[in-house]
């Protein structure tokens, strides 16, 4: 099976070792009813420490916030290309909306007049109907500015910007979880249409990246290996009453994993994203005991 396949667990090994130091949060952003969807481990005995039992899907879990089965199979970070990486075709539409960018960017007053931006693709397969970029201008100081452009391929949609920093300093509220950067997120995922109901990690991957994250998820053990995790793995949560709760841990940054959460109504509209420090699950080698026979022998 492959690693980021989904299952309907109950994952009471996990739950008693590890997330009662989530249970505040756990309350927060999990209703009752919920039923945890994860992608199967190599194997998941082996990551508990303890044993799990596979359910079906209930019957009374609605289709269509986002399908546990579809996503990309090479969904473990976002892929950032710089501009002579990116196609004839991606390159052309950045030039045709320019001016747009320029406006927007002017509006929220991030002096992209000025030079010294450079900017890079953000390739998110999970929303295909846009041309995502970050744009930076870092001078090597605390005046660091940046936003991320989302720009419709067809035409038929206005162009979305997410501002992230301004000379150092966040736009209201930090990016990643800001009502704005919400807001932005639900229209492009509106006009993105069915589509973005689809893959679940990838849309929870490319909404780190437009609020600056460059987001990586740690790659599963694998039966042979006797490296545990060092995060939890990815997990989709979908709600009796139709929501869904996206969770991952970034470990782009080895020395500080940061936590992703984001909910959604049953309307999929994003309701609410949190960001914060990754609890460590049990990094290291796998400890099996051993009994002695000859000890234990009358």
């Amino acid at each position: 099976m492959s690693p980021v396949n989904s299952r309907v667990c109950l994952f009471f090994a996990l739950a008693l070792g590890v997330c009662a130091s989530h249970s505040a949060q756990t309350a927060e952003s999990t209703p009752p009813g919920h039923v945890k969807v994860i992608p199967a481990p190599a194997n998941v005995d082996e990551l508990a420490g303890g044993h799990a039992k596979t359910l079906p899907v209930p019957s009374s879990i609605p289709p269509g916030i986002f399908d546990p089965d579809s996503h990309s199979a090479s969904a473990r970070s976002i892929r950032i290309l710089s501009e002579d990486q990116m196609t004839r075709e991606d390159r052309d539409l950045l030039a045709n909306a320019e001016s747009s960018i320029q406006e927007r960017a002017g509006v929220e007053n991030l002096e992209f007049n000025e030079s010294g931006w450079t900017y890079h693709q953000l390739v998110c397969p999970a929303l295909p109907r846009h041309l995502f970029l970050r744009f930076t201008r870092d001078d090597n100081t605390r005046q660091m500015s940046m936003f991320s452009a989302a720009i419709p391929r067809d035409g038929n949609a206005r162009l979305h910007i997410v501002p992230i920093v301004r000379k150092g300093y966040s736009l209201f509220s930090p990016a990643p979880i800001g009502a704005l950067t919400i807001a932005a997120f639900n229209r492009i995922r509106a006009e993105e249409g069915e589509g973005a109901s689809a893959d679940w990690l990838g849309t929870g991957l490319c909404y780190a990246a437009l609020t600056g994250a460059n987001p990586e998820i740690a790659e599963p053990a694998s039966n042979e290996s006797l490296e545990m995790p060092p995060v939890m793995p990815p997990t989709l949560l979908l709600s009796s009453e139709g929501g869904a709760t996206i969770r991952f841990a970034d470990i782009s940054v080895s020395s500080k994993p940061m936590q992703w959460t984001m909910v959604f109504d049953a309307r999929r509209k994003l309701i609410k994203a949190s960001h914060s420090p990754a609890v460590m699950i049990g990094h290291g080698k796998r400890v099996v005991d051993t009994v002695n026979l000859d000890q234990s022998k009358p």
